[in-house]
């Protein structure tokens, strides 16, 4: 059965690029999300979100009639479930969103039609969402009961993808394909050819949701090295970003950046996954996440140290001293404020401090809720004259060109090391 028409469901970050990639090949798209505001910019050939390139696809898509949006899903030929995972209760998955997706497109499937989760998810939950949709439909034969036979195929294929570089690395990256069956991984390899350039890898589901897993908690433990090395430094007077460039000199050494903390949908929640089935065995990857999840209390910490600096030797009240933090995004470069530790560190340096704190994200142009009436959005100059205390929390491009040496402000607290 060839893929006439594809839909996607959950118009987000992941999910638009991909509805956008398999349109840009004339195929037939319908995205799916609950969100109004997104599905009505998508219809008018706009983009909700920021994410370079991703504008001219749509809007090319969409005037060329390939693809278009809704609230409520229609028959398709293909699916792909990009909703969010996030936790509940002490950093369990919540499986609610993409529990969802797969009951409201149950009625509406179709004998020969293949579903793949995209979704971040523990393991086990591409064959728990096929539960689900037997379940509902009866009527029709899943790979649990059928096996090779089934009426529907059902695969999972994470996204592996950076933002900024969606839509460079969503056509170019290797995939990999966790089919229920050998038959499901090739109807999803057949599916994501149509705009791939990488390779298909093909695995079974709980390995294909592992791998994602895996990939994001390799890096959140390597974060977290960097992290505690900054905590380390900052005590023993070293500059640490000096240490790690002389420690990276070894040939077989190559240790990441330090930050505020670690954000972003993926590599701050998907070693919890891990840690939430595995509990006894995953005990490196949870001291990671809280190595990493501990940092922006550290940075606080640092602030108030600098805070109290500046009372010192200015004579000033608390509340006339101005705070400013550059950056909200969890990574440079982009409008993404998931997951962010800027964010977090932002609304706890408004919460704990009485004078105002200045907030510059030049990717963003109001306050989300959780800052709005607690900071107040400016531009790069203003915070750069008005305040006392400055906090290098995201080394977006406008800040990398601020040299260190013009600050006048004598107190800094410089998380990623762009103006020491």
């Amino acid at each position: 059965m060839s893929f006439n028409t594809i839909s996607v469901i959950g118009l987000g970050y992941i999910g638009l690029p991909t509805a956008a990639a398999f349109a840009s090949r004339q195929k037939q798209v319908i995205g799916v999300d609950i969100n109004q505001h997104a599905v009505d910019t998508i219809n008018r050939g706009q983009i909700h979100i920021v994410e370079p390139d991703l504008d001219k696809v749509v809007k090319a898509a969409v005037e060329g009639g390939y693809l278009r949006a809704s609230t409520t899903p229609v028959e398709a030929d293909a699916w792909l479930i990009a909703v969010p995972t996030p936790f509940k209760g002490d950093h369990e998955p919540d499986m609610v969103y993409v529990e969802a997706a797969a009951k409201s497109i149950a009625p509406v499937l179709k004998k020969g039609a293949l579903v793949i989760l995209e979704s971040t998810s523990p393991v086990g939950a591409t064959e728990q969402m096929a539960q689900w949709l037997a379940e509902m439909r009866p009527d029709l034969s899943f790979p649990q009961q059928a096996g090779e036979q089934a009426d529907i195929n059902i695969a999972y294929c994470p996204e592996r993808v950076l933002p900024g570089q969606v839509m460079v690395e969503l056509i170019k990256n290797d995939r990999v394909i966790g089919g229920m069956t050998p038959v499901c991984s090739a109807r999803a390899s057949e599916l994501y050819k149509i705009f791939l350039e990488g390779e298909c890898v093909v695995t079974n589901s709980r390995t294909a949701e592992m791998c994602k897993l895996t990939e994001n908690s390799f890096r959140d433990v390597n974060i977290a090295f960097a992290n505690e090395l900054s905590l380390i430094c900052a005590d023993q007077g070293i500059n640490v970003w000096e240490l790690i460039r002389l420690a990276n000199r070894h040939p077989r050494v190559n240790i990441l950046q330090p930050g505020p903390g670690v954000g972003g949908h993926c590599i701050a929640v998907d070693p919890w996954f891990i840690v939430a089935q595995n509990p006894e065995q995953a005990r490196l990857i949870r001291t990671a996440r809280e190595v990493n999840d501990h940092k922006p209390q550290w940075v606080i910490n640092q602030v108030k140290a600098a805070v109290a600096d500046c009372l010192t030797a200015s004579g000033k009240r608390a509340s006339e001293v101005k705070i400013a933090c550059f950056g909200l995004a969890f990574k440079p470069n982009i409008d993404d404020l998931r997951e962010s530790p800027a964010m977090e560190i932002a609304r706890l340096i408004a919460e704990w401090h009485s004078g105002e704190t200045l907030v510059v994200e030049p990717n963003i142009h109001t306050l989300p809720k959780k800052l709005d009436g607690h900071c107040t959005l400016v531009d790069t100059q203003q915070a750069l004259n008005d305040a006392d205390v400055l906090v290098m929390l995201v080394d977006h491009h406008e800040f990398k060109t601020i040299s260190g040496d013009s600050l006048s402000q004598h107190y800094i607290v410089d998380t990623k090391g762009v103006w020491h």
